[in-house]
């Protein structure tokens, strides 16, 4: 991709591949003309890629995922992939609203991750529009009926992907509901600032998280409703930090339970009505800087600590653990079984709506 700031801002759709029964799957590029880019899939409403310069005006897509739709469908792992109803884990797969129990399917150690298995992250996203002006932008949507996966009610679902002048690339999520439910949307963009499959990998980048407490977790990485103060453990991303700093301190049993970090941060923010940063991450060698804006009061951050040199990515990359890093602005995880946790609760009338940015930019 040229990085010229001569060129104009543009979305253009092409052919994608297709699925076994024939679905054909589009690919939808959009540019800011001053060298960022973001390439989404219908399937799965997948980031596939998100390119940018760096300080010397190198271009490098820093998400890890593969180069094709084939990739996405032979061995799924959530790389950048909208993820729901529920985004993250619910314990036994099991939660209760208005006095009805609901049992979704296992698919993560006898709990319920990212959906239940064959949540948002695989079905086929409609395109609903495509437009260049003012701003790059394709809005997806997603009918998903009552009971799918075991949620309750229908769930309207619509996605919009716009890329700014600033190298902002804002994803909002909304949602109306026919019945009572739950909803957790987000996207699991995994990243790598020097550039998908760099050597070294990740995990000397450093990390922000505006965050005086964190959610611990169990040893199968369900919460245990505790609220724990961040501070003097290696949780503690308040100020920046190297990943690798603690990343392998198994005196800390919360590091030990996620194989690194695999858990959820408590945003001094809140949920607010519009973007506020969740997290902050850099790549020195690179200059290149990633900012995470949401409007939802938690972030889940994974250090990769499951890619184990099996998974071959873009490029004939094999990922391993550390080289690439997600931050995911969501609900907590498990929130419908913690009354302490924010409500992860969807009405009729009252549409769920959240709003992310990842904006990418380079300190010289």
């Amino acid at each position: 991709m040229a990085s010229t700031s001569a060129l104009a801002a543009e979305a253009s759709r092409a052919p994608a591949g297709q699925l076994a029964d024939g679905t054909a799957i589009e690919a939808i590029t959009l540019s800011n003309g001053h060298g960022v880019s973001a390439r989404i899939l219908t399937y799965g409403a997948t980031l596939q890629s998100l390119s940018g310069p760096d300080r010397d005006g190198k271009q490098a897509d820093v998400l890890l995922g593969y180069d094709d739709l084939a990739g996405y469908l032979a061995r799924p792992d959530f790389f950048g992939v909208t993820v729901g109803r529920y985004a993250n884990r619910i314990g036994r797969g099991q939660f209760t609203l208005d006095g009805q129990s609901y049992q979704l399917p296992l698919n993560d150690k006898g709990n319920t991750l990212h959906g239940g298995g064959r949540g948002f992250d695989k079905q086929v996203w409609k395109v609903v529009s495509v437009r260049s002006e003012p701003r790059p932008e394709v809005v997806l949507a997603y009918s998903s009926p009552d009971g799918e996966a075991g949620y309750p009610g229908q769930l309207d679902a619509r996605i919009s992907y716009a890329l700014d002048e600033s190298g902002g690339l804002t994803i909002s999520f909304e949602a109306q509901a026919s019945k009572p439910t739950i909803v957790n949307l987000t996207n699991h963009a995994v990243f790598n600032l020097a550039g998908e499959g760099a050597r070294g990998g990740a995990l000397g980048h450093l990390l922000t998280i505006p965050a005086k407490a964190y959610t611990p977790v169990d040893a199968g990485l369900i919460p245990t409703g505790e609220i724990r103060p961040v501070a003097g453990t290696p949780f503690d991303f308040r100020s920046p930090r190297r990943v690798d700093d603690a990343v392998r301190d198994g005196t800390d049993r919360q590091i030990s339970f996620g194989r690194g970090y695999d858990h959820n941060w408590v945003l001094d923010k809140g949920r607010t009505a519009t973007p506020e940063l969740a997290a902050r991450l850099e790549d020195p060698a690179s200059g290149r800087v990633l900012e995470v804006l949401s409007t939802e009061p938690g972030l889940q951050f994974y250090s990769g600590n499951f890619l184990d040199g099996t998974f071959l990515g873009k490029n004939d990359h094999l990922y391993r653990m550390g080289d690439g890093f997600a931050l995911e602005p969501q609900n907590f995880p498990d929130a419908p079984n913690h009354p302490n946790f924010p409500s992860a609760r969807v009405d009729p009338g009252k549409p769920y709506r959240h709003v992310m940015i990842y904006r990418l930019s380079v300190k010289r």
